[in-house]
């Protein structure tokens, strides 16, 4: 553990010390052909989550990434920062330093010394074989110096603190921890999808889960104002700010479905009244990964959790929806969701109270094995195109960044 405060984690560096953060990958790196892309990829990302600090440049040497920065490091707002960002496996506050003993010696030193540990071990990769010692002598050469300095036993099976040193090309890294990053593949590797996104707990957690595989995701919501409060919207909103924080910009389009809502409770049965509600809002969803050139839908849909949520019901809401649906949440359960939400702190703004579209159309007995050619033709006889097309017409779009832009100083 830290002495003292995470602040004074680089305090009294040698002075040919380079103080740095190390961020290691582990899937980006079995990417073949395309992991120079992946890569790149990650770097604009990691440069892109830190532009608010003093951030100077991140560099590749050997399968890992470097970031510098060119004067003194707020570690907490970096260390916040890295957590978020995908791609990364693991990240750790460290020296870079040239390639001899006595220096590498050095840094470990200056590590550790800011530690409480009654046991430590010291681990040595040495990815240049040029470098004369090898990894086992260094362990222990390094291991002594640390072991004098500090007093605490060597301990190899399962040490408090482990040091780190990492040899490459003409330099070294020396660390004394490994912080778990998002895991997953960088933001925007893979294709643009739109999220039917709820202010409830479970699409949001959809929508970070394949923010996870790279994805690129646009926000739709669909309120029903003025028959419902704006509630629903605001925390949309908050919800939207919080995962922007995973892919650093963000677009949430806002529908309004009242009119389509009222053509749908007049002329459909009650049992299927929110099941065809679900299906337009599909149609709807289809249309703007049109306009975004979106490849997929994506929703919280989990199985049996609800009963529009049977399978027989989620065939019938999205037969005829020609782009691939995505339920990621498919096969958890509510603890495993809620879970995840905690972690991404979506939890907290999902269950506030509020009145949601879908709220309207909840029924008494509702039916749990629709058919889809039953739902068409309920459709066939209503004349919700027209509305359609107004919902369009009537969409807002909001746009989100991250991190937030600073306040202009009057």
């Amino acid at each position: 553990m830290l002495a003292e405060t995470e602040k004074d984690i680089f305090s009294g560096l040698p002075a040919f010390a380079r103080p740095c953060v190390v961020v290691h990958y582990h899937e980006v790196g079995l990417k073949g052909k395309n992991r120079s892309g992946f890569e790149n990829q990650l770097r604009r990302n990691i440069l892109r989550a830190l532009s608010d600090t003093t951030v100077g440049s991140v560099q590749r040497f050997f399968g890992r990434l470097v970031v510098f920065f060119p004067k003194e490091i707020d570690w907490p707002a970096v260390r916040a920062r890295l957590k978020t960002v995908f791609g990364v496996a693991n990240f750790s506050p460290a020296i870079f330093t040239e390639q001899n003993e006595e220096e590498i010696t050095a840094a470990a030193l200056s590590l550790m010394k800011e530690r409480k540990y009654d046991s430590f071990r010291v681990t040595t990769k040495r990815g240049q074989k040029e470098f004369p010692i090898n990894s086992q002598e260094m362990n222990i050469r390094v291991g002594s110096a640390v072991q004098k300095m500090s007093g605490a036993r060597v301990d190899l099976t399962n040490p408090e603190v482990t040091c780190y040193i990492e040899i490459f090309n003409k330099n070294a890294l020396v660390y004394a921890e490994k912080i778990p990053g998002a895991g997953g593949l960088p933001s925007g590797v893979s294709e643009k999808a739109v999220v039917l996104l709820s202010s409830g707990i479970d699409s949001p957690v959809a929508a970070w889960k394949m923010m996870k595989r790279g994805v690129r995701v646009v926000f739709a919501h669909f309120h029903s104002v003025p028959a419902t409060s704006e509630a629903s919207i605001r925390k949309t909103e908050r919800i939207v700010q919080e995962l922007t924080r995973y892919q650093f910009k963000s677009r949430l389009y806002l529908v309004p479905v009242l009119e389509i809502q009222n053509e749908i409770r007049v002329e459909a049965p009650e049992e299927l009244r929110l099941l065809l509600f679900r299906r337009i809002m599909m149609k709807l969803a289809e249309k703007l990964a049109g306009y975004e050139k979106a490849t997929a839908l994506i929703t919280g849909e989990s199985v049996g959790q609800v009963a529009s949520q049977t399978l027989s019901n989620i065939h019938a809401i999205s037969a005829g929806i020609e782009l691939p649906v995505l339920r990621p949440l498919v096969g958890d359960d509510k603890i495993e969701i809620i879970e995840v939400a905690q972690k991404i702190s979506t939890f907290d703004i999902s269950i506030e109270p509020h009145e949601d579209c879908c709220t309207l159309f909840v029924p008494e007995h509702p039916e749990t094995r629709a058919r889809a050619q039953k739902l068409r033709e309920i459709e066939a006889h209503l004349n919700l195109e027209p509305l359609i097309s107004e919902a369009i017409k009537k969409t807002v779009v909001k746009k989100f960044q991250h991190p937030l832009p600073a306040p202009v100083k009057k």
